[in-house]
């Protein structure tokens, strides 16, 4: 008996053929399996451009302690955004120059917005 007729067999499935195994890796360790649509038309992880600051969450820009020009370095304050009530101090993960700032002073912003730009 074929792993189709064993598939057909035990669900029922009037389908003439299974979807097919794939090759799913995950951290090297590889394993042979059938992947949902939604899985595999999902967007690849593509490394952050670390010259870019995305807001992480939705929220309120109170207060930017920086400006275009201003040299800051690894963990200095840069702006503090209020989301659900909460004040986030967001830091500078880098050293460098800021090259923008894209948000203002009590603009909401949503996730994955950019707000400041490093030279």
């Amino acid at each position: 008996m074929t792993e189709n007729e064993q598939i057909k067999g035990r669900s029922g499935a009037k389908e003439d053929k299974a979807d097919p195994l794939k090759i799913l890796n995950i951290r090297g360790e590889l394993y042979h399996t059938r992947l949902t649509k939604k899985f595999e038309q999902k967007s690849k992880w593509e490394k952050p451009d670390e010259k870019h600051l995305m807001s992480h969450i939705p929220g309120t820009i109170c207060k930017i302690f920086v400006k275009p020009g201003d040299i800051v370095d690894m963990h200095s304050k840069l702006m503090i955004l209020e989301a659900m009530k909460m004040e986030n101090i967001i830091f500078s993960p880098i050293e460098g120059r800021i090259k923008t700032v894209r948000v203002k002073e009590g603009e909401k912003v949503r996730k994955g917005v950019l707000m400041v730009e490093f030279e």
